[in-house]
């Protein structure tokens, strides 16, 4: 076979395996218009919740229950899912962090890392017979007799909550020797992602900007 020939031969290749294509084409094409249209996304979703409402119905006409009673048919763990849906709420913002809610959830969250037994406690109420007080105690605002080991437990609270806070809230190192190119923190903080992603092919016009060399004569 000829170059002449093996050309046509591979053209004519070509050509068949493009007719066939072009009739998979119309035939899918054809079936894809006699095939029945599909329901939307929404409208299969509004069509699941309805087939879901009609079920629950049926389920408490069966139970003799009525709408107010709906839960009973929740299982346990949809039950716990909706509570703990319903307990997770943003963190409080702007002048909600000090409100008396806020400062309750910390004080109770300080207080769970001061250990404490059960026994303890019941000592304590056995020694002051008036360990819950009210209005009309003799000794209401005395100071009570507070157990050495409490005071130490109290004083190592506080000391772990300012380790924490200091290592929370730290001071950047400040170099003495080091050229002011910002005018507060937070535009060193930006200069410093510039400089990360840029400085690098900005070190030529920085050194003729400091030497002056990139000025125009005049």
């Amino acid at each position: 076979m000829s170059a002449r020939q093996r050309k046509l031969y591979e053209l004519q290749q070509k050509l068949r395996q493009s007719r066939k294509a072009n009739e998979n084409a119309v035939i899918s094409e054809k079936r894809r218009q006699q095939r029945p249209e599909t329901e939307d996304h929404s409208t299969s979703k509004r069509k699941w919740f309805e087939e879901k409402q009609k079920r629950k119905v049926a389920a408490l006409e069966a139970l003799g229950l009525d709408a107010a009673q709906a839960h009973r048919l929740d299982t346990v763990e949809a039950a716990e899912a909706a509570y703990k849906k319903r307990e997770k709420k943003e963190a409080p913002t702007g002048w909600e962090a000090f409100n008396q809610k806020s400062l309750y959830k910390a004080y109770e969250k300080r207080t769970a890392n001061v250990p404490y037994t059960q026994e303890e406690y019941e000592a304590m109420r056995s020694k002051d017979p008036e360990f819950y007080r009210t209005a009309d105690s003799l000794k209401y605002g005395a100071s009570p007799d507070i157990p050495p080991e409490n005071v130490d437990r109290m004083v190592a609270e506080l000391a772990e909550r300012k380790d924490k806070r200091a290592s929370y809230s730290r001071r950047r190192t400040h170099h003495e020797d080091k050229d002011v190119d910002y005018i507060n923190d937070r535009n060193a903080h930006f200069n410093k992602k510039i400089d990360r992603a840029f400085g690098q092919y900005t070190n030529e016009i920085r050194a003729n900007l400091e030497r002056g060399t990139a000025l125009p004569d005049r």
